[in-house]
This record gives structure tokens, C-alpha cells and sequence, in this order.
């Protein structure tokens, strides 16, 4: 097997006693598989969940807590009881972990994307395993994030993984419940994640984490939508991420083994940027991008919608009102108004890097039609 790049997300009931005390035999059995899998020479990026879990019964919660602050507790209490763990567990197999504690706002913003991306790359090339996982002791939002499962499809994407592996407590995903039903039909394998399969998709099954199916298939779905094939499902033992990677998994496969992966900033802009504002097109300019290629010039601008600066990121839509598309911009919305409908010798002394384009098409990516 070539060498491929790894995200595998574990989440809190995986990780931890029915009491909220994580779970050593869990933990390292987890532990000695994705060293098992860096031994292999795969690279090998994990998300974890547990911080709040771990820590609500040192701060005396009988369970889960269901407030902000008990839940912001906890998970400053039970991130270090976490890392402490995989720092020893890891220290046996001769592995090195680092911990990366993210919120939305490090997707939201392009320097901190691509510093991100910096960190994580060169961790792997020094043969760290990164451990990711939400800053929940200061992130108010990202406490119902989905027990991380979205956070490592955006993780997984903007890597550009080969897999996302989510590692739950039941055996992949079923057309009912399981732990109710004899009769449910199990998923084997699922080439897409359709909203029929989403409206029956249920919530979380355990006290101690906030994920369930739905949230996974969520992920799923954006990660398909990034480029990366998704597995969700159970096992055991020193070989299980293998045996996933091999096709031999208990659990579901969600899409194709490889897809085509968008370029780190087209992922930003089409997924992770704020919009600015929006601009409106005429048709010549609409063909010239989606069909030829094309950058967008002044002359193809007809309308400008909200107020944002150079290199903003803005929604663009046809004469019929459609999305097209988004991109970076390189007017700012006083600027553009100058400009629209301008030749572009026209128009060169308004734009922020002295070019004619409206917005390079490297800086472009279309929609899928509304």
C-alpha cells in the first residue's frame, strides 16, 4: 500500500468509561494502531474528541454537564487530562504527539488557514502525530460543532487526506437503530450522502458525546465535497486501520476510494472565507468563466451589492439573479463602482495590484446550480 495521508476522528464514547474517566484499554488500544499505521510510513493526523467528557468528573458533575460553563470546565480540565495520556501511550511506541486546539474562526480567516496548514506539514515531515481538537474551554460555538466530526472533514479536506476514518461505538451506519431494532439493514457501502439518508439519520446514541449519525454523514458529506473518501465504523486491535484502509473495515464506506481534491485556496474560498458582498454579471461575462476559462473583467460587472474591500471574498451572480460563483475580488466595492462595464485600460489605476481583473481565475470557484 502507497503511502497515504490519514485523519482519523475518535470520538468521546470511544474514548471513555460509562463514568466519564477515560478509558485506558480504550485509549491505548487506539493508541498502538495509528503507531502501528505511522510505523508503515502513512501519515497520520488525529482528531479527538474527550475533553469534556474526561473532565467532568474530576470537577465533581455527577454527568455530562449541560451548561455552557460546566461544558468549558470540563474540557479545560480534561484537555490535559487527554493529552497526558496519549503523551505516555505514544512515549511506548517511540511517537511523538503535538496538540492542536482549533475553533471555526482558524477556517474563517486565510492567514490563519494557511499557518495552519504550515504547522500541520511540518509536524509530519518531523514524524509527530498531530492531535486536533476543538477549543471548547473558550469556543462557546464550537460546543455543538458535532463532537468534532464536522471539524475533521475540514481537517481532512484542506490536507488534502487520502481517508477520513471516524471511529465511533457502533459498527457503521444503518437504515434504523440498531441498539433497538433486529430488522435495520445495515450500509455497507454508500457512494453518496443524499438528504433522504440525512432525514433518517438519528442523533447521538451516548450521554458522553454530542455527535451522533446524523452529524456524521454531515461530515461526510463535506467531506466528499472537499475530495476525500470517508469509512465510519468500530474496531479492535493493532491492525483495524489498516484493515479500513484496505477495504476490510466494520463499518460503512462513504464515496470513492480517490476524488479529485480542490486546490487548499479554492477550498478556503468556496467553504471557510466571510462574504463580503456580491456582484452582479451579464451573460457574456458568465460564459467567458464558466465555459472558456476565463478571469473577470470590469466590463462584464453590471451591478455591485454590499460594501467590502480589495480581496474580500464575494458571492457573484448572473442577470437572473442565479449564483455562479464566488472569488477573491480585487476592487474594493467604491472602486468596482467606478469601474463596471469599463473597458479594462479603463479600469487598471482602481484595481489593488494595477491588473485588469475583477477577480483571476485563480482566485475562482464556480457553484453548483441553486
Amino acid at each position: 500500500m502507497k503511502k497515504q495521508l490519514v485523519v482519523v476522528k475518535i470520538g468521546s464514547s470511544s474514548l471513555t468509561n460509562a463514568s466519564g474517566t477515560i478509558s485506558e484499554g480504550k485509549i491505548r488500544d487506539h493508541v498502538e494502531a495509528l503507531a502501528h499505521l505511522k510505523d508503515l510510513g502513512h501519515d497520520v493526523i488525529l482528531i479527538s474528541s474527550g475533553a469534556v467528557a474526561a473532565g467532568f468528573g474530576s470537577l465533581g458533575y455527577p454527568t455530562r454537564p449541560k451548561s455552557t460553563a460546566g461544558k468549558q470546565a470540563s474540557a479545560a480540565v480534561g484537555q490535559g487530562l487527554l493529552m497526558q495520556n496519549y503523551i505516555q501511550l505514544f512515549k511506548e511506541f517511540d511517537r511523538v504527539p503535538a496538540q492542536i486546539l482549533l475553533t471555526r474562526e482558524d477556517f474563517y480567516s486565510q492567514t490563519r488557514f494557511q499557518n495552519l496548514f504550515s504547522t500541520i506539514h511540518e509536524l509530519l515531515q518531523r514524524g509527530v502525530i498531530p492531535i486536533i481538537n476543538e477549543n471548547d474551554s473558550v469556543s462557546i460555538e464550537e460546543l455543538t460543532f458535532g463532537d468534532n466530526d464536522l471539524l475533521s472533514a475540514l481537517v481532512s479536506g484542506f490536507l488534502h487526506a487520502n481517508a477520513l476514518i471516524i471511529l465511533t461505538d457502533i459498527n457503521g451506519l444503518y437504515d434504523g437503530n440498531p441498539t433497538v431494532s433486529k430488522e435495520v439493514k445495515k450500509f455497507h457501502f454508500i457512494p453518496e450522502v443524499s438528504e433522504t439518508l440525512l432525514s433518517v439519520a438519528g442523533d447521538s446514541g451516548s450521554s458522553l458525546g454530542t455527535g451522533g449519525m446524523k452529524s456524521k454523514l454531515v461530515a461526510a458529506k463535506k467531506a466528499l465535497s472537499l475530495g476525500v473518501s470517508v469509512f465510519v465504523g468500530t474496531g479492535t486491535g493493532k491492525e483495524k486501520l489498516v484493515d479500513i484502509l484496505a477495504g476490510k473495515g466494520d463499518g460503512t464506506y462513504i464515496g470513492g476510494p480517490f476524488q479529485t481534491q480542490m486546490q487548499m485556496r479554492k477550498q478556503w474560498i468556496a467553504y471557510h472565507s466571510h462574504v463580503g458582498g456580491t456582484i452582479e454579471i451579464d451573460e457574456g461575462a458568465e460564459k467567458a468563466i464558466l465555459f472558456h476559462g476565463k478571469s473577470l473583467l470590469p466590463v462584464g460587472v453590471t451591478n455591485v451589492i454590499g460594501e467590502f474591500n480589495a480581496l474580500d471574498v464575494v458571492i457573484v451572480k448572473n442577470q437572473k439573479g442565479k449564483t455562479v460563483g464566488k472569488g477573491q475580488i480585487y476592487y474594493s466595492s467604491k472602486d468596482l463602482l467606478l469601474v463596471k462595464g469599463l473597458p479594462s485600460e479603463q479600469s487598471k489605476c482602481y484595481s489593488i495590484n494595477k491588473k485588469a481583473e475583477v477577480i483571476h481565475r485563480d482566485n475562482w470557484v464556480t457553484l453548483p446550480k441553486e
